[in-house]
């Protein structure tokens, strides 16, 4: 079986996303967005234009990114070795530091898309029991193989 790898980044905003103090990360997130669109091993991004469901799921000030590529080394390049560092490194202005792990990756089948749920599950399973090929961050990567053969 193919696999992709999938990943959920949470970030709770430090005010509302309408908040002046916002706007720059606001007129920052289309141009990131396309980035990543565009960006090797890219395959698929949560898109919350209807935030409703993700509010429901993670609660009100959390924002979120959900999305799949490849490999894990081009959401690691895109992540640190792009244009998108920059905006990264400002993280602290707009977001309040998580006592627990805000990213988690896992690996999904070739051509499915993870549901919120699915992310939500991946997240709350490694905060429970730290990195397995189930549910890890860039810390402690697993591969597909080790996924694959991983039981949980």
């Amino acid at each position: 079986m193919s696999l992709n790898l999938a990943q959920l980044n949470l970030a709770k905003m430090k005010m509302p996303i309408d908040h002046p103090d916002m706007s720059d990360f606001v007129n920052n997130l289309e141009n990131i967005n396309a980035l990543a669109d565009h960006s090797a091993g890219f395959i698929w991004r949560y898109d919350e234009e209807d935030n409703t469901e993700a509010v429901s799921v993670f609660g009100p000030n959390m924002l979120i990114n959900i999305s799949v590529w490849e490999r894990i080394e081009d959401l690691i390049d895109f992540t640190y070795k792009s244009p998108h560092l920059a905006i990264y490194k400002r993280k602290k202005e707009w977001f309040a530091k998580m006592d627990t792990p805000h990213i988690v990756c896992w690996y999904v089948e070739a051509g499915k898309i993870p549901s919120l749920e699915e992310a939500k599950t991946r997240m709350i399973y490694l905060q429970s029991h730290g990195e397995t090929p189930f549910a890890f961050t860039f810390k402690k990567q697993f591969s597909r193989e080790e996924a694959q053969a991983f039981q949980h």
